[in-house]
């Protein structure tokens, strides 16, 4: 086949892909959050891999049919209406959780929404910006009998119709050092608030959920999926939630019930990016630690990787919308995503994460995090002074 025909075929192919995108863009018809950067950058590979290792029909059909997918990816998801659904929200004190709230609150759905204090902040907020139909419950994830109230009040309040949705928000993570220098305490927390809690919960609302035939929509993170440094106790919690979603999603797959995982990027949420609350953590970590311990890393080596951590989160986007219209689209979409990635950069993260090797993911995500200086054991200005001891 001559280059010319070859050129002017994938050529031709292209500018039809613009001219969709460039139409769809003009409408406001993208879907929203989707990026696009990535998926455009893996067609044009597939596109000379074609061109290099295929005829022309058959590459041109692949690159076509790559194409027609992304196009399929970028079109506007058909919304189910929300007006009359229930849906309950955990952790509405702050960040995500509340900014769901009150956007599903404005869409009309019947929102319940649990708090860790009705008077907080939080709490007045959303009374303040919210309709009438908002029901504001108090509910600690890690107490049994506040999940027994709040399961006992969205029963009755729903049972004539089921429970729409159930979005699991509510989260915990206050520690930001190595596996080894966090307390099996603060592993344990993380468990009992982000996978024991959201599995109490979910498993009491599920006979709601399938008289619906409604949705779950449950936040986790990235650090579930990678070994983000100095994030083990909050990563292994996220893992295993993550995974608990992937085996409902399954199981409940006949009884209609659609579910959902959310891995946001990172935001500023809460008292994620207050510098004041994570020294106050550090100080608090350093104080429990063995002494044998923190001798073998040094009281440096924890002040750095906190530093590092309070300068990456300033960095942190405002903006809460592409996590607030992933967990609308799990909710409400005929055919919700199993996964949702909204944020900066989830797209080359887990690229590198499934494709590359372990140690080039390695060094990204310490180049991207925390990069951790060697801990006071094994440097060497301490080799040179346990010697001329």
């Amino acid at each position: 086949m001559e280059p010319g025909m070859e050129r002017w075929a994938y050529g031709a192919l292209w500018a039809a892909l613009a001219g969709s995108l460039a139409l769809r863009a003009a409408r406001r018809a993208l879907g929203p959050g989707r990026g696009l950067v990535l998926p455009l950058a893996l067609l044009a590979a597939l596109q000379s891999l074609c061109r290099a290792c295929l005829p022309l029909p058959l590459g041109l059909a692949l690159a076509a049919a790559a194409a027609g997918l992304l196009l399929w990816r970028a079109a506007p998801r058909r919304l189910l209406p929300a007006a009359g659904r229930a849906v309950l929200v955990t952790g509405c004190d702050s960040g995500f959780g509340q900014a769901t709230a009150r956007h599903l609150d404005a869409m009309g759905f019947q929102v319940f929404a649990s708090v860790l204090d009705l008077q907080g902040h939080g709490a007045q907020e959303l009374r303040r910006s919210c309709s009438s139909r908002l029901t504001l419950l108090q509910m600690d994830l890690t107490k049994p009998e506040d999940i027994q109230r709040v399961l006992q009040h969205i029963q009755t309040h729903t049972n004539s119709t089921g429970l729409w949705g159930l979005v699991n928000n509510a989260g915990f993570n206050d520690t930001i050092a190595d596996a080894e220098l966090s307390p099996l305490g603060k592993f344990r927390t993380c468990m009992e608030v982000n996978f024991f809690g959201s599995l109490e919960l979910t498993k009491g609302l599920l006979p709601l959920l399938r008289s619906a035939g409604g949705r779950i929509v449950t936040v986790s993170s990235p650090a579930g999926d990678m070994p983000f440094p100095c994030l083990a106790a909050y990563g292994a919690s996220k893992a295993a939630l993550s995974l608990l979603m992937d085996t409902f999603r399954s199981e409940l797959q006949p009884w209609g019930v659609k579910v959902s995982l959310v891995l946001p990027g990172y935001y500023k949420t809460g008292t994620t990016c207050d510098p004041a609350f994570w020294n106050l953590q550090k100080k608090q970590l350093v104080a429990s630690l063995p002494q044998e311990l923190l001798q073998a890393y040094g009281e440096d080596y924890v002040e750095e990787i906190n530093r590092q951590f309070i300068q990456f989160m300033k960095v942190a986007v405002e903006d809460l919308s592409a996590v607030v219209n992933s967990i609308t689209d799990g909710l409400l979409a005929a055919n919700p995503a199993v996964r949702y990635y909204p944020g900066q950069g989830l797209g080359l993260m887990y690229f590198i994460h499934r494709y590359l090797p372990y140690f080039v993911r390695d060094l990204f995500l310490k180049g991207f995090f925390i990069n951790p200086k060697l801990p006071r054991a094994l440097r060497q200005e301490h080799h040179d002074a346990t010697k001329k001891a």
